[in-house]
């Protein structure tokens, strides 16, 4: 039998080069899409087509090699050194020494140094990220001194201007004026008895004002002075009720009148000395009237001395809101002074 003869060519097998590129181009994609996935990198929204694959080495000259046999990369031409270049260059040195990593390995060829500007460059616009890695500390010196700091700076200060204004700012929520109209009950009437009760509150606004039936018959209505008549007594608040509604009215705030203590006496209430204020027994007043500090003076000649207004006119009798609004009035004009007498003498109680 004769024998047969095969003659296969199976071509030559590739340049150790070409595979060291390939395998060197898939780690470079690998890293890429792992940095994409991670949100490093903005994934290019251009066509395949017009994106070609790059590798780390450049061809020899007058050779087009082949990618994945799909297509060819022509020879990149030589560029003159410019202050453009030169600038881009340095640029891209510097993202180069910030992420060394997304390089490739650096080439011995002559034409090495080109490629790396452009595979740089290429990826500068997909790094929007990393530009901003150079604004971190300066966050981080905003966190050092933020704004916010000054808040309880002008805190301070509003406080240390609201200190100097004396108590009246914070007293007029807790200050309030009573005055109370009394008739005449027991033997012969020489008992006085509740019949009406008006407070107001700092502003001279009525919170209270309500005529009160007495526990005992009333002997004499003392209507000249009180001005209360027969007829206030028939839907009038009985005592227990009207005690009631207006201790809760005083508990806990200044109380401001005048010869204060007739009108407690009648409530059958005692009131804290240090939240009294009885303005026939304020000096400073008197001063202001040109009348003797030691000597009682009556709320209608104190009001017209000071206020220049007059009260407790007529044979109708007093009104208890009015009587109220003046001495909470005649009090607003030595509050300051008075307060900060106070608060150096404290009364006890």
């Amino acid at each position: 039998m004769s024998t047969l003869l095969l003659n296969l060519d199976f071509g030559e097998p590739p340049p150790k080069k070409a595979l060291e590129g390939n395998a060197k181009h898939q780690k470079f994609v690998k890293k890429r899409r792992l940095l994409e996935r991670k949100g490093f990198l903005n994934k290019k929204k251009q066509p395949p087509s017009k994106v070609p694959k790059l590798h780390s080495e450049l061809p020899k000259k007058g050779e087009t090699p082949k990618v994945d046999g799909a297509w060819k990369v022509p020879p990149l031409p030589k560029k003159k050194k410019t202050a453009a270049s030169s600038s881009g260059s340095e640029q891209s040195l510097d993202k180069k020494a910030a992420v060394p990593w997304l390089t490739p390995a650096p080439s011995q060829k002559a034409g090495s140094v080109a490629a790396k500007v452009d595979l740089l460059g290429e990826f500068q616009s997909a790094l929007p990220k990393i530009k901003s890695h150079p604004t971190r500390p300066q966050k981080k010196g905003s966190q050092k001194n933020p704004p916010q700091k000054n808040v309880p700076q002008n805190s301070t200060n509003t406080h240390s201007e609201n200190k100097y204004s004396g108590a009246s700012q914070k007293m007029p929520r807790n200050m309030v004026a009573m005055d109370c109209e009394m008739v005449g009950t027991g033997p012969k009437g020489h008992v006085s008895s509740l019949a009406r009760c008006s407070i107001v509150n700092y502003s001279g606004d009525v919170l209270y004002d309500e005529y009160i039936l007495p526990p005992c018959h009333i002997v004499d209505y003392r209507t000249r002075w009180s001005g209360i008549r027969k007829q206030h007594m028939v839907n009038a608040t009985p005592f227990k009720i009207a005690r009631s509604q207006i201790l809760k009215i005083l508990t806990g705030k200044i109380v401001v009148g005048h010869a204060i203590h007739n009108d407690f006496k009648a409530l059958q209430y005692f009131h804290p000395k240090s939240l009294t204020r009885d303005t026939s027994h304020i000096p400073l007043l008197n001063r202001k009237a040109d009348c003797p500090e030691n000597a009682t003076m009556s709320l209608k000649r104190l009001t017209k001395k000071l206020l220049n207004r007059d009260i407790q006119v007529g044979k109708s009798g007093h009104s208890s809101v009015e009587d109220a609004q003046a001495t909470m009035e005649l009090y607003k004009l030595v509050e300051v002074e008075w307060e900060q007498h106070l608060a150096q003498n404290p009364p006890k109680d």
